[in-house]
């Protein structure tokens, strides 16, 4: 065997050998890349599932606002509606004249009177248009006085010194009273769904 010879096979196996290397080196290449890719793949998945998650809470949550604002302004019109609605009734009560208003107003006096006792000094509050009706139906009761004006849309206010009572049988309070008790049932009617 010659030196030549012997040359040449170390050639060749460094050769094979360089060429193995090369072939494993070639295949981890491709494990890596496709590990790589793999990886790039699961990352862009998941980070899809992530837009889309925090898309479709950004979407709940103003859906969410939406339907809130919209029940809010709701709530308002049918608070103004309301507001309208006993407006007109105040109108209505406060318009009330002639026999109407005498009748309604003796029947709250005869209502406040009981709670008075026989000889109290008893001094009654009204309406400042209605002073000459009061003091035409004051003249009726014993001990009663007419005593001045109160701010409200008719009606009296009625109280004693001595029996520490006072009564307040206004029109206002009177419709305070139905308004509160039957405040669903008006809503009920004028909103009907």
């Amino acid at each position: 065997m010659s030196l030549d010879t012997v040359v040449e096979d170390i050639r060749e196996e460094a050769h094979a050998r360089a060429e193995e290397i090369r072939a494993e080196g070639e295949t981890r290449a491709e494990e890596i890349e496709a590990a790589a890719e793999e990886d790039a793949d699961e990352i862009l998945e998941s980070a899809e599932r992530e837009v889309e998650r925090e898309i479709e809470q950004l979407r709940e949550q103003r859906l969410s606002s939406a339907k809130l604002e919209a029940k809010q302004k709701r709530l308002e019109a049918r608070r103004d509606v309301l507001g309208e609605v006993r407006d007109g009734v105040e109108a209505e009560i406060a318009g009330l004249e002639g026999d109407t208003r005498e009748e309604l107003t003796r029947e709250l006096l005869d209502a406040a009177s009981v709670e008075f006792d026989t000889g109290d000094e008893v001094h009654v509050y009204g309406r400042a248009s209605d002073a000459d009706l009061l003091t035409a139906i004051l003249t009726e009761y014993n001990g009663y006085e007419y005593a001045g004006e109160y701010d409200c849309l008719g009606g009296v206010v009625v109280e004693s010194e001595g029996s520490r009572v006072r009564v307040n049988n206004t029109f206002d309070s009177i419709l305070e009273d139905v308004w509160e008790d039957n405040l669903r049932e008006i809503s009920g009617r004028l909103f009907e769904q």
